[in-house]
């Protein structure tokens, strides 16, 4: 299909997105496919990568963007451009859907769209046409006459039933439209493919499990998918890894070995400290309600209840005493049900490489999104693109290390936020929704500045807020958070997330909820984002574009 043809892709700024990217990649090495890389991190950049290559290829791959807006009506192709579109972001805007011949979607089989049927929303144009002809032969006048009231009958039905029939497609597109959620991960998507086509590596499913891994991470999916998921790669694991363990290189520093295991849901443990691990994720940071002095108490009564002393906790994990390594987490298990953490156990895969580095693949999430929103270095965009994907190649450890580091950096700076925001009451209730505003000056402001990053932070901190308040109808509302985006500019990034329960489907209404504010008070927004949920606001406008917010909600 390709062979012949230069290929520009254009992969969103997300782990999901790399990680198909990469998978692709090397598909396309396989083949000698030749092509453009181009990272794009909303719809401005999208627009003009487009228009600065649309000349030179005819062949356009997007990953993790496009597949929820009409993409012919956003950038005007030519009749002989084609776009393969690669895109967990749902609903798929139907145009794209019922769009045979220039847009191609690669979506898993078994996934279920629940796009709206063809005739509910597109009509013939010739239906409208044929009420115009009228035959004017020489017929008798009452004839005549009695004709032309029958076709201006047949003409009013035509016109109400048009009527009924376009108030219906805006009811049935509105249900559709309504919810902005997520599908299978882009990178199980592209591993799909490889598997198919008899080309899939355990590198690539590797990718296609830190893909999974990234919509865990970032609460996109519910748990239930993401059990399901895990269980059709864990197939695919066993597959690729069931060498035999007695052979002399299955050691070697050349060789990674993928394993299913039942891992702690603590945050970089591994390569961090038990205490500082525990302190900085957000599950058991918020069920001991760390921010508290009462909270800090329990975390010492947690420790000595697992009989372990302190000196061992806060020392780096590699150098505790291998005895108590053993058997630890069935020992924190043990503990954490008698504290009511009793979802501490998570089923996740590790990799192997040589005898020394073993990765889990949540590390390698919040390794890769840290190099990706990196705000140490000032340089273009770009360059923490190209590091965060090379990060994911397994010869690149020393990029690897940086992440880490870097991410441990952004969940202490997440923690403590979080811990300012709650001890300081700054989540205010606002009727339909909960409201949070990060202040220029805030410690670490400039971090939340980045999509990612104030996203995570926006889950950490529902889910303590949950956690810490009485109030149990607040316990059910979904958060707004803003944090300043560009200061000479005035302009404030603001991101909308769904409430924190148990049943939670993850969907977000708030991505149309923002466009509908924004129309109404002629706030100056900037829709850019590939999630609808996030947006860039005028700080002059935050006000109105919040009480317009309000009322519609309400």
């Amino acid at each position: 299909l390709l062979f012949l043809q230069r290929v520009l892709l254009l992969v969103a700024s997300d782990v999901d997105a790399l990680c198909a990217c990469k998978i692709l990649q090397a598909l396309f090495q396989c083949d000698h496919v030749q092509y453009t890389l181009v990272p794009v991190s909303g719809w401005q950049e999208l627009e003009t990568a487009f228009l600065e290559h649309k000349d030179q290829f005819k062949y356009f791959v997007l990953i993790n963007c496009g597949a929820n807006v009409d993409l012919l009506e956003i950038l005007q192709p030519e009749e002989d451009t084609f776009f393969f579109v690669c895109d967990s972001h749902r609903p798929i805007n139907v145009v794209n859907v019922y769009n045979d011949t220039q847009i191609k979607l690669l979506v898993k089989q078994d996934d279920d769209l629940d796009v709206p049927a063809y005739d509910d929303i597109f009509r013939d144009e010739e239906d409208e046409e044929e009420d115009s002809e009228n035959e004017s032969d020489g017929s008798e006048p009452t004839e005549k006459r009695r004709r032309f009231e029958e076709d201006v009958i047949e003409r009013t039905m035509k016109r109400r039933q048009r009527r009924e029939w376009e108030a219906r497609r805006r009811e049935i597109l509105f249900d559709y439209e309504q919810y902005e959620y997520h599908g299978t991960s882009s990178a199980m998507v592209m591993f799909d493919l490889a598997w198919i086509m008899s080309k899939d590596l355990n590198d690539m499913l590797w990718w296609a499990i830190v893909g999974l891994t990234d919509q865990w991470v970032q609460d996109k999916i519910t748990q239930m998918k993401y059990v399901t998921d895990i269980g059709i790669l864990q197939r695919h694991v066993s597959r690729h890894n069931h060498r035999n363990e007695d052979e002399e290189n299955s050691l070697s520093i050349d060789c990674m070995r993928i394993a299913f295991e039942y891992d702690l849901r603590l945050a970089l443990y591994q390569h961090w400290s038990l205490y500082e691990s525990l302190c900085n994720t957000s599950y058991t940071s918020a069920s001991l309600k760390l921010w508290s002095v009462q909270g800090q108490k329990r975390l010492q009564e947690f420790l000595a209840d697992m009989g372990l002393p302190l000196k061992q906790v806060k020392q780096k994990f590699n150098s505790m005493d291998m005895s108590l390594k053993e058997n630890l987490r069935e020992m924190i298990e043990e503990s954490a049900n008698k504290f009511g953490m009793k979802d501490l156990r998570v089923q996740t895969f590790s990799i192997h490489f040589g005898f020394k580095n073993k990765f889990s693949a949540s590390d390698i999430v919040y390794a890769t999104a840290s190099l990706m929103e990196n705000i140490e270095k000032e340089g273009p965009e770009t360059t923490n693109f190209i590091k965060a994907l090379d990060s994911l190649s397994r010869g690149n450890l020393d990029k690897l290390h940086q992440g880490l580091d870097l991410a441990k950096k952004q969940l202490r700076a997440i923690q403590q936020t979080v811990a300012s925001c709650i001890c300081t009451n700054l989540v205010i209730s606002q009727g339909p929704f909960l409201y949070c505003s990060l202040m220029e000056g805030t410690p670490d402001v400039k971090l939340f500045s980045k999509p990612v990053s104030l996203c995570l932070l926006s889950k950490y901190l529902l889910k303590s807020f949950v956690c810490s308040t009485k109030n149990k109808r607040c316990k059910l509302l979904p958060l707004i958070m803003a944090a300043p985006m560009d200061v000479e500019q005035g302009t404030v990034i603001m991101v909308g997330i769904p409430p924190e329960t148990e049943s939670s489907d993850k969907k977000n209404f708030f991505g149309r909820a923002f466009e509908k504010a924004a129309d109404s008070t002629n706030s100056r927004t900037l829709h850019n984002h590939f999630d609808m949920s996030i947006i860039e606001l005028k700080t002059e406008d935050r006000s109105k574009f919040l009480d317009a917010l309000i009322s519609l909600l309400s």
